[in-house]
């Protein structure tokens, strides 16, 4: 493998350093072989390469959509080093058989680390517990488990998970949503939907199922991650259970940071979303809570869709939107009015979640360490672009939105996979890299 010297580098945001890779991970500059490739990364931020807990790579199944290769080069080119797989996939990686197919197609696509995430439940369907243990215990090792898409709703099962998965200090990711509150609905229940005349999704159907599930997690000690909080209610129920000691973590999207319900007076299905755009308010105490930490993570809930599904009137419309190529600049820009430096994305975008998904040779730019590096261009303004992007899906947000930081270069165990903003070649030690 080629050996690299990044000169100047402005490391976490905490000043200027030399970053030395060889043989897959970071050392000495002094320990370096002869004639390395130099790179003068003057004016560029270093960052511990990023970590996404939730995206839907849609293979098996929907490769229309979305396949594990073109959802890795979509990571990489937006500085992931590491993907956490969704479930809902077809068939459902319900069963160590599915998850180690799509383990194996990260491994093959060779871009950035894909971890699968297990069903909490056969087929979704919220009735019997899937092989929770045999996920566990499969080559894939999988330790976050979620039926993302659908709620977990039967607090029994939910309860029964939680137990389960603590006996190897594993994670249940829930998608809160109250299943008889959201019937029907299309947008966040508000003054926005009843001008519209659209089926209200309130924010209590989220806020409800957070505030038993803590409860939940407490009585079992267990861990509980909450997926994509959008409500400021969801915001004070978390904090207040973390106040109290329960182990619970809680992620936040790009675009639940940026953009309200307001857009959705367009009828432009890329506003359609699980869960909704709300209010400002609720916009207002999720920076918030991420600057003060009572949110853990940025989650991107990258969710491609084909034209097909997503370009249609409103009311048919599939939910969701893409969004790992365009995170980290987007949050650059959500958290401007607030303390939040380079240093709290690593923290946010990287080092938090590798801690909470255990996710090893991510999250460090200390010697010895894997070599999974992203460098940043925080004076470079553009307009995303969503037709540049490697994704299949299209359905990004915030196309035309002119944005002033870009991601450069992504090392993904010391291989440059992403160079001057361009894509290259898959890491060559193929399905080894993961034993490094």
């Amino acid at each position: 493998m080629t050996d690299y010297l990044i000169q100047g580098a402005d490391v976490l945001g905490r000043g200027p350093a030399d970053i030395a890779i060889a043989d897959g991970a970071f050392v000495d500059p002094d320990l370096l072989g002869p004639d390395p490739e130099v790179i003068d990364a003057t004016g560029l931020i270093a960052l511990p390469g990023l970590v996404d807990m939730h995206t839907h790579l849609r293979e098996p199944g929907k490769e229309d959509a979305e396949t594990v290769l073109t959802g890795s080069r979509s990571a990489a080119a937006g500085g992931y080093t590491c993907v956490h797989a969704m479930a809902n996939t077809a068939p459902v990686a319900d069963t160590a058989g599915v998850v180690e197919q799509v383990h194996r197609l990260g491994r093959s696509a060779g871009f950035t680390e894909v971890v699968p995430i297990g069903a909490v439940t056969i087929g979704l369907e919220g009735r019997q517990l899937a092989e929770l243990g045999a996920m566990a215990r499969s080559e894939a090792r999988v330790r976050i488990f979620s039926d993302d898409g659908i709620c977990v709703s039967d607090p029994l099962l939910m309860r029964r998970a939680l137990e389960y998965v603590k006996t190897f200090d594993g994670v249940i990711a829930q998608h809160a949503q109250e299943p008889r509150l959201t019937e029907g609905a299309q947008m966040n229940e508000g003054v926005v939907s009843a001008e519209l005349g659209l089926p209200g999704w309130p924010a209590v159907a989220e806020e409800s199922i957070i505030a038993r599930d803590v409860l939940l997690a407490e009585h079992v000690g267990s861990r509980l991650h909450i997926c994509h909080v959008s409500t400021a209610g969801s915001v004070d129920i978390v904090r207040w259970a973390k106040s109290r000691g329960v182990q619970v973590t809680a992620e936040v999207t790009p675009h639940h940071l940026m953009l309200t319900d307001e857009l959705v007076r367009t009828f432009d299905p890329v506003y359609k979303v699980n869960p909704p755009l709300r209010t400002q308010r609720d916009v207002t105490a999720l920076r918030e809570a991420l600057a003060d930490g009572t949110i853990d993570v940025i989650g991107t809930d990258h969710a491609p869709h084909t034209a097909e599904h997503k370009c249609s009137e409103w009311s048919a419309a599939a939910m969701g939107m893409v969004g790992m190529e365009t995170a980290l600049p987007i949050v650059v820009e959500a958290m401007r009015d607030y303390d939040f430096d380079f240093g709290d994305i690593a923290r946010v975008m990287s080092q938090a979640p590798a801690r909470i998904t255990g996710a090893t040779g991510h999250g460090s730019l200390e010697t010895g360490a894997s070599a999974n590096l992203v460098l940043i261009d925080p004076n470079a303004p553009h307009t995303i672009v969503p037709a540049d992007h490697a994704t299949k899906g299209r359905n990004n947000p915030f196309a035309g939105l002119e944005v002033a930081t870009a991601i450069t270069d992504t090392f993904f165990y010391g291989h440059r996979v992403l160079a001057d903003g361009e894509l290259t070649t898959p890491h060559p030690a193929g399905a080894s890299w993961t034993e490094q």
